[in-house]
């Protein structure tokens, strides 16, 4: 019975075969509809390129940073979507280590904070593995959060880079702007990354300082408001190798913090010796003996004698003065009495 069912529910349900698309039975007006209202087109995606430019960033630190910098260093990983991060590393450790951490990283640039005696900060910028590297030392440090600016900008925009005109002037820092722009710019068609172009980067050179500026880029009239962060960078050496090698190039125009702070100190104390000195001179000009000055024979010319008044002895005993009593004094006495009398009587 079941199989005969099977049998015939099979022969009941079989549906015709479908026929092809070129067959002559099939009419021609369904090739000629139009669509309804009700369908739609998906539209294709913003960005249609492929994406080419593998840069990619890491952005860590040594142990021993403080707040700023590692608010610093959060700022520049989200402005930078082709950015990665990692943990931070030991102070024993040698430089040339970052470069291996690069290569299990996948990186190919390395932006590294190193923090010495928790108050001045250092950056290293690299093309790792082969160079070359720069040395700055960071200075005047506000971050995002700290600023409050007005200016606002798309997360994982790509940002324009601008630079001052002495870039292409001297080699040193033609070398530093082809390093900012494979660093700092954002590669074209990153899957993070969005395809609008709303703020820009500046780097500007002044008291031999590269003065970093984050800007929006408004719709209207294209005027220009801060975002935020900004640094400022003083360079100390650019290195051919990654993190090493020879000198390429040292400013001779750099100090060290050390140096500054001796400098300061030693002018505190030598501010502080010259009051001293003052001090011990007045002493000494108190204690000396003044010079005494001959008379003058010709200072008397001008002046005229008082009279010469008789000196009278007095022989007789003057008479003395009644003592005159006051009056009032017998009765406040009086009153006083009185008064502890009543005292004493309550």
């Amino acid at each position: 019975m079941a199989a005969a069912k099977r049998k015939g529910g099979a022969a009941a349900g079989a549906r015709p075969k479908k026929r092809a698309k070129g067959s002559p039975g099939e009419p021609e007006a369904a090739a000629d509809a139009k669509p309804g209202p009700q369908e739609y087109s998906i539209p294709a995606p913003v960005s249609q390129g492929k994406w080419k430019n593998k840069e990619r960033v890491l952005i860590f630190s040594s142990r021993g940073i403080n707040f700023r910098t590692r608010h610093l260093m959060q700022d520049l990983r989200t402005l930078m979507p082709h950015s990665k991060a990692d943990t931070k590393m030991d102070r024993k450790d040698k430089l040339f280590v970052i470069n291996e951490v690069c290569e299990m990283k996948n990186c190919n640039k390395c932006i590294f904070f190193e923090a010495k005696k928790k108050q001045d900060l250092y950056v290293w910028l690299s093309n790792t593995p082969q160079g070359p590297s720069a040395k700055f030392l960071v200075q005047n440090i506000h971050t995002l959060a700290e600023l409050k600016m007005t200016g606002n900008c798309l997360r994982g925009s790509r940002p324009l880079l601008s630079f001052d005109p002495t870039f292409d002037k001297e080699p040193h820092y033609a070398l530093l702007k082809e390093l900012f722009i494979q660093i700092f710019s954002t590669p074209q068609y990153h899957p993070k990354s969005q395809p609008f172009v709303d703020h820009v980067f500046t780097f500007t050179i002044t008291d031999n300082r590269i003065w970093f500026r984050n800007y929006q880029i408004i719709e209207e009239d294209a005027s220009l408001v801060e975002i935020g962060p900004r640094f400022v960078l003083n360079l100390i050496k650019i290195f051919q190798g990654s993190f090493g090698g020879p000198t390429l190039y040292e400013n001779p125009y750099y100090q060290s913090p050390n140096m500054h702070r001796r400098l300061i100190r030693l002018s505190m104390a030598a501010k502080f010796r010259e009051k001293h000195q003052v001090k011990e001179v007045q002493k000494l000009k108190k204690k000396e003996s003044k010079m005494l000055i001959e008379e003058d024979p010709t200072e008397v010319v001008f002046e005229i004698p008082a009279e010469e008044k008789p000196v009278e002895i007095q022989l007789v005993k003057p008479e003395s003065k009644g003592i005159v009593k006051d009056k009032r004094k017998p009765r406040k006495i009086e009153r006083k009495r009185q008064k502890k009398l009543f005292r004493t009587e309550a």
